[in-house]
């Protein structure tokens, strides 16, 4: 881990993000690192898991996953969206999410996908942590359980990816689209760069996921604290996700490395130390920090209690 990020305690990132820092990419990652270094501090037993009886809205018998016909995921329909920003289109842009030296934005095509509609929250971690016994993340796991869950290195949010992954190919209970998919080479894991920000975005280029709303009516920024994950019912939202801007940061798999993006790229050079990009902006940030677009990069071993994640079903 960078030495800077190894010192700093709990820093929550975003408060200056949008400075120059940003206009070129080195700098972004150095100043993301200064922001969100943080070492675990008291890592609570398993023991000291508090289970959660019931929670409204989610089924306690399925690990806490949202109480609806798809357990809270989402399907994207294949096809292309567009990727990156134009700063005529969105004068917020920052130099980063240029696509290349003679284009500011793509085009990206996906095969089909499902994504959750929620953060992953505390009472889901919980689950996984009393399933299996591991040690817990920074964050308590008692708290409120709709809570979106933080504090958890990037490794510890693939391994409960894994976990949910098995438990959904074997449970009689996996809703049948779900189980299809996942027999036709579908994963529980977390999401893309590019899935994430169609998510987002939608198929028409949105600077932010809902169209004409006000932000202050959606999106959990500029505060102090993040909210429960069913706050908001985002239905003028891309596919109408939650808190896909703003209340947390949400990490995803793949390296933080120059556009144009390219799905072969997530996976070289994870042997070496690589920084991932995690998307979506929280509760501690500027309005232009919370854009579908928006891009920051983390190390793989810091916890930071503005950062989460959320995770996808799909076949790369």
């Amino acid at each position: 881990m960078n030495d800077k990020a190894a010192t700093e305690t709990r820093k929550v990132p975003g408060r200056t993000l949008g400075f120059s820092v940003m206009t070129v990419l080195s700098l972004l990652v150095g100043f993301f690192l200064f922001q969100q270094g943080s070492q675990p501090q008291d890592i609570a037993s398993a023991e000291s898991v508090v289970s959660t009886p019931s929670l409204p809205g989610f089924r306690s018998d399925m690990w806490f996953l949202p109480a609806d016909d798809m357990l809270g995921f989402v399907e994207i329909p294949a096809g292309p969206f567009t990727m990156g920003s134009n700063p005529a289109l969105d004068r917020m842009a920052y130099e980063n999410e240029r696509w290349s030296n003679t284009r500011r934005q793509g085009e990206v095509t996906l095969p089909t996908y499902y994504i959750a509609r929620y953060e992953t929250t505390i009472a889901q971690y919980a689950a996984y942590a009393k399933d299996t016994g591991i040690a817990s993340p920074e964050t308590p796991l008692d708290s409120p359980g709709a809570l979106p869950l933080t504090g958890i290195t990037w490794p510890e949010a693939i391994a409960y990816t894994r976990w949910l992954d098995n438990k959904l190919r074997t449970s009689e209970d996996t809703p049948l689209p779900l189980r299809q998919f996942l027999d036709n080479g579908g994963k529980v894991q977390l999401p893309s760069e590019a899935e994430w920000e169609k998510a987002a975005r939608g198929t028409d280029g949105r600077v932010f996921p809902w169209r004409d709303a006000a932000p202050a009516e959606l999106a959990n920024f500029n505060g102090s604290e993040p909210r429960e994950v069913t706050a908001v019912n985002c239905s003028e939202c891309a596919f109408g996700l939650s808190d896909m801007a703003g209340n947390v940061w949400e990490f995803t798999r793949s390296p933080l490395q120059d556009y144009p993006y390219s799905e072969e790229d997530d996976g070289e050079g994870l042997s070496e130390d690589a920084l991932y990009v995690m998307r979506g902006g929280s509760f501690a940030d500027p309005l232009n920090n919370i854009r579908t677009a928006i891009r920051g990069g983390i190390d793989p071993g810091v916890r930071n209690p503005a950062i989460g994640f959320r995770v996808v079903i799909s076949t790369y």
